[in-house]
C-alpha cells in the first residue's frame, strides 16, 4: 500500500527522481524498502499510542464502540505521520 502510493507521488510530483529510479532499475527496490519502512513504523507506533490512550483488552471487552473509535483514530494519526515522513518527501 504504502509503496504504491510512494510510486504516485513520485510520478506525479516527481517525475524527474520517478524517472532517475526508472532508468537505475532503483524504483522497486525502493518502493518495496518505503513499504517496509512504513510498517515496521506503524507496527512500533501503534502500541506506544495504544498505551498513552489508554486502548486495552479490558476496554474492548466493556465498550467495543469507544475501543472502536480509538483504534481508528490511532490507526489514522499513525498512517498520517507515515505519509509524512516516508511517502511524501
Amino acid at each position: 500500500m504504502y509503496g504504491r502510493m510512494r510510486q504516485r507521488y513520485l510520478k506525479e510530483h516527481r517525475p524527474g527522481l520517478y524517472s532517475s529510479l526508472i532508468l537505475s532499475e532503483k524504483l522497486y527496490p525502493h518502493l518495496l524498502e518505503i513499504d517496509r519502512a512504513a510498517r515496521e513504523r506503524m507496527d512500533a507506533m501503534l502500541p506506544r499510542m495504544m498505551e498513552a490512550a489508554g486502548v486495552t483488552e479490558d476496554l474492548k471487552a466493556r465498550d467495543p464502540m469507544r475501543w472502536a473509535g480509538l483504534m481508528n483514530t490511532l490507526k489514522a494519526q499513525v498512517e498520517e505521520l507515515i505519509y509524512l515522513e516516508l511517502v511524501f518527501i
